[in-house]
C-alpha cells in the first residue's frame, strides 16, 4: 500500500509546478512502497532534465539524442536509494548498482535501467549523451556544478553541431546558472518530505 506521503509527493505542484514523473515510474515507485523524499528528488531532477533536454532541443538541433530515455533516467536514477535510504540524507553510492539490479528484477532493459548505475560515473568512455544530461541534472538540481561533467557535456555538443566548444559553453553556463537559480526552491520541496513514509 503507497504511503500517503509518497502519493503527496508524487503529486504536489511544489514550488512552480514540478512537471510529474512518468506515469511506469510512479506505479513502480507506489508498488514499492517508496520514501516520499525519494519521490520528491526523483519529481525535481526530472523536471531538471526536462529542461536540459529542451535547452539542447532548442540551441544544439544537429545533436540527435533520446529526449524520452534522458526523462525516464532522471526519474529513476536514484531508485536503489529504496534498499539504501540512509543515502537520502547522506553520502553513498551503494544505491547506483543495487538500483541497476532493483529495475533489471522490475523487468526493465539494460537499456532503461543503466542509469541508476552510470548518473555517478559520468567519466566512463562509453556513455552517451543522455547519461551525461541525466548526470548533469542530477548535480544542476541543487547548484551543484561539476566543471569535468560540464565540459563532457560541452565537447559532447559541440563535436556534432561544429560549434566552437567556447561557444558551447558559454550558452550552457548561462542555462545552468538559470536552472541554478531555483536550486533552493527544489531543495526545501524536497526536505518537506520524510525519509521513512
Amino acid at each position: 500500500m503507497t504511503s500517503a506521503l509518497l502519493q503527496r509527493a508524487l503529486a504536489d505542484p511544489g514550488y512552480t509546478g514540478l512537471r510529474s514523473l512518468p506515469h511506469r515510474v510512479e506505479f513502480l515507485l507506489a508498488s514499492l512502497d517508496a520514501p516520499p523524499r525519494l519521490g520528491a528528488h526523483l519529481r525535481a531532477v526530472h523536471d531538471v532534465a526536462w529542461q536540459l533536454a529542451h535547452w539542447v532541443g532548442q540551441h544544439h538541433c544537429g545533436v540527435r539524442f533520446d529526449r524520452e530515455a534522458v526523462l525516464f533516467g532522471a526519474a529513476i536514477h536514484d531508485i536503489g536509494k529504496i534498499d539504501h535510504p540512509d543515502e537520502l540524507s547522506g553520502p553513498g553510492s551503494a544505491h547506483e548498482q543495487a538500483g541497476y539490479e532493483l529495475l533489471l528484477a522490475q523487468g526493465f532493459d539494460d537499456e532503461s535501467a543503466r542509469f541508476a548505475r552510470t548518473h555517478g560515473s559520468w567519466s566512463a568512455t562509453d556513455l552517451g549523451i543522455e547519461d551525461l544530461l541525466v548526470s548533469l541534472a542530477d548535480k544542476v538540481w541543487k547548484a551543484k556544478r561539476i566543471p569535468e561533467l560540464e565540459q563532457l557535456v560541452v565537447h559532447r555538443l559541440a563535436a556534432v553541431d561544429g560549434q566552437q566548444p567556447w561557444q558551447v559553453f558559454m550558452t550552457l553556463d548561462d542555462e545552468l546558472d538559470r536552472i541554478a537559480t531555483d536550486a533552493d526552491r527544489r531543495l526545501a520541496f524536497q526536505a518537506s518530505y520524510p525519509v521513512r513514509g
